[in-house]
């Protein structure tokens, strides 16, 4: 009789076990299935990174990228290459629970065939960041109110930058450069989206898909009033064809973001709002010098 007991409970805590099992759905073809919640997690990509600390599950990631830098409590994880050049020897290494990746990441396939459970995640909207925190907090078998309260806090944050904008600084054009390539931040970009919100002007459409490659004559031909590049920038913007006739040029309406800040505006993440800011303040010390000088488009 005894026996018989314990098999009954075995099989109820099997049946208990196997209903804790979830179905997640990334940016990849197929959904994966996750049996328990992960307890160890290799990141792929920063904002994935910085997606789970700002959920509370710092403490179960063993790997990064190795560009992953907040919070700093992250800095000391094992590195495990980058999105174009993933160490896959050394993320199987590790032995995760799960993988989460961009869309783009090379070697995913490789990992999947390896048995690892890669979660697939690339946000570039607003709405984009929404949605992976809600699937990041399910693959972690979060509460969706956890995910639900880091959005509002995010969004709180961004309409808090949206109005500390003085009128002038919302009369003004800008350009975002992401990368010296260059690569800008269209309107269909995260970026241009926080940039809508603040009533600025974007010079890239969002036509030209959310992180264009751009011609830097088509910038010259748009006379920005307000240039923001992050400091990789900053050497090679006086050597191209006609930016030293740009009136932001002239003017010094720049704002050349530190690394660290380069960081926090270019990863759609948790924190998107303290990106806001400092563009918001970017626009309205640039809207001073420009009444100061009186400089205008």
């Amino acid at each position: 009789m005894r026996d018989a007991y314990r098999c009954w409970v075995m099989l109820l805590c099997g049946l208990a076990l196997q209903a804790q099992a979830i179905t997640v759905q990334g940016d990849g073809l197929q959904p994966i299935e996750i049996d328990q919640a992960p307890q160890r997690i290799v990141s792929l990509l920063p904002s994935l990174t910085e997606t789970v600390c700002a959920l509370g599950a710092c403490q179960r990631l063993v790997g990064l990228d190795r560009y992953s830098n907040w919070p700093a409590s992250v800095q000391g994880l094992p590195r495990v290459g980058g999105g174009l050049d993933p160490q896959i020897e050394s993320i199987v290494a590790l032995k995760p629970d799960l993988v989460l990746a961009a869309g783009s990441t090379r070697g995913v396939d490789r990992l999947e065939a390896l048995g690892l459970k890669v979660l697939r995640l690339e946000p570039r909207t607003h709405a984009d960041v929404q949605r992976v925190l809600r699937t990041v907090a399910q693959a972690l078998f979060l509460p969706e109110a956890d995910s639900a309260r880091v959005w509002r806090e995010v969004q709180a944050g961004v309409q808090a930058a949206v109005q500390s904008l003085g009128a002038q600084a919302r009369q003004q054009k800008v350009y975002f450069e992401v990368s010296p390539t260059p690569h800008g931040a269209s309107a269909s970009s995260f970026i241009g989206e926080t940039l809508t919100r603040m009533g600025v002007a974007n010079i890239l459409p969002a036509a030209l898909g959310p992180f264009p490659q751009v011609n830097p004559e088509f910038v010259v031909r748009a006379q920005p009033d307000v240039i923001m590049v992050g400091d990789s920038s900053r050497a090679s913007m006086a050597q191209r064809p006609g930016w030293s006739g740009l009136r932001a040029m002239q003017g010094q309406r720049l704002c050349v973001f530190s690394a660290d800040d380069a960081d926090t505006l270019v990863r759609a993440g948790p924190r998107m709002a303290e990106g806001a800011q400092r563009m918001a303040a970017c626009l309205n010390r640039a809207a001073g010098q420009t009444a100061s000088t009186g400089a205008g488009r």
